[in-house]
């Protein structure tokens, strides 16, 4: 028989959060009273022993401010939790009492990403409600947790705080700013169609040629009037079959260089996201099979805002572009047309890297983003560079206009 194992919380659960609710303030406290009365007691120092005394109260008076617990239901209701940067958001906190007592005023934090804002609430009654609401910022991209919601008790003075955690986070997520960009039928990302490639098989839509007969051959092939002239003319009775080229779908890949050596300004790397996920955002609304790649996160065929998402949580790091695009073929190897969009100052030897990791049919465009350059097109081995100077230029580098 199995024997059920209790776990016994240690002495430390129990002492740590006791000794956390305490501010610097209040151990500065104790520390007074504590030399306070040894020096009084020693010295024989009637005034230092009163101020000890003082002070001791003063402490137990704060610690039975935070003893007790308060029924209360705290929600956090982020809307909407996908927005485009500066776009409003805001979060509804609504917070009920649900004990039998009137509870106290107190304050209330809601962290929101790496800072918190305080919502001071009013004293509820048994069964009341109190609302409020709090705008979210969304001037950056990224993803940025909201809450927890933790409600504080303590005493005036602040030497004794107790948090009690209400709620558990809730993501906000902003997604890059986008541009319109023209459909996957013109311009130089045009492959709406599929291509036809050098690849014979034996069933798809590009005729290529005849050949003989070999067993395993689908029947439905045969070219019987190539079959019967050759039986006529050479009386020979082998059977003719047709033969195709290979006719690849549509699946297009963006890959974002998310390398710090690649860009002078954290905000032009803003700027390559946008773009990246511009086109992104063009490829889904067509509903082309789409993979996306940004340093360490990859995703294949992302549905909704998953795409948009990925591009969200993107950061600058040590990842460079090859080792993304390389991660990408290995989650969608049949792409056909791939965007590698880069920095001013991404190694171009690390590019042609990445196109090696492509296979060798997979048109490849290189989109690079120069500050305050503009719209340049050229072509080199085997892939399109494109440079742009702004994320409004996109659309006419995508559409393959110069710009003089």
């Amino acid at each position: 028989m199995s024997q059920r194992r209790h776990t016994v919380p240690s002495l430390g659960e129990h002492v740590d959060p006791v000794l956390d609710a305490v501010s610097p303030l209040g151990w500065a406290v104790l520390a007074t009273a504590v030399v306070a009365w040894v020096v009084g007691w020693v010295g024989g120092w009637i005034e230092l022993s009163y101020l000890a005394g003082m002070l001791t109260l003063l402490f137990a008076l704060s610690c039975l401010l935070t003893i007790g617990r308060t029924q209360l239901d705290v929600r956090v209701r982020v809307q909407p939790t996908r927005v485009r940067v500066g776009e409003a958001a805001a979060a509804e906190v609504r917070v009920r009492n649900d004990g039998r007592l009137p509870v106290p005023a107190m304050p209330l934090e809601l962290g929101i990403g790496e800072s918190a804002v305080a919502v001071q609430l009013p004293a509820i009654r048994p069964t009341e409600s109190f609302d409020d609401v709090v705008i979210l910022p969304t001037g950056r991209r990224g993803v940025y947790p909201i809450g927890p919601a933790t409600t504080l008790r303590g005493d005036p003075f602040g030497l004794v705080r107790r948090a009690v955690r209400r709620t558990d986070p809730v993501e906000l997520i902003v997604h890059p700013h986008t541009v319109y960009v023209d459909g996957f039928t013109s311009g130089i990302l045009r492959d709406l169609e599929g291509r036809t490639t050098e690849d014979v098989s034996s069933s798809d839509l590009a005729f290529h040629g005849l050949r003989e007969y070999v067993p395993g051959d689908d029947r439905r092939h045969i070219h019987w009037l190539s079959t019967a002239k050759r039986s006529s003319a050479a009386g020979q009775s082998d059977l003719m079959v047709r033969q195709f080229l290979d006719t690849r779908r549509t699946s297009v890949g963006v890959v974002a260089d998310c390398a710090a050596t690649s860009y002078a300004d954290p905000d032009h790397f803003e700027t390559v996201l946008s773009a990246a996920a511009s086109i992104a955002q063009r490829a889904a609304h067509d509903k082309i099979e789409l993979s996306v790649a940004a340093g360490s996160f990859v995703l294949r065929g992302p549905r909704g805002n998953a795409a948009l998402d990925l591009f969200a949580r993107a950061r600058l790091g040590p990842e460079q572009l090859d080792a993304a695009t390389g991660r990408l073929v290995k989650f969608a190897p049949t792409l056909s047309s791939v965007a590698l969009v880069i920095g001013e100052h991404a190694d171009l030897a690390r590019v042609a890297r990445a196109r090696t990791s492509l296979a060798p049919g997979v048109n490849v465009h290189v989109l690079r983003f120069e500050p305050g350059a503009d719209v340049r097109l050229q072509h080199a081995s085997g892939m399109t560079l494109v440079t742009f100077g702004s994320l409004e230029d996109l659309p006419a580098a995508l559409a393959g206009r110069r710009r003089a």
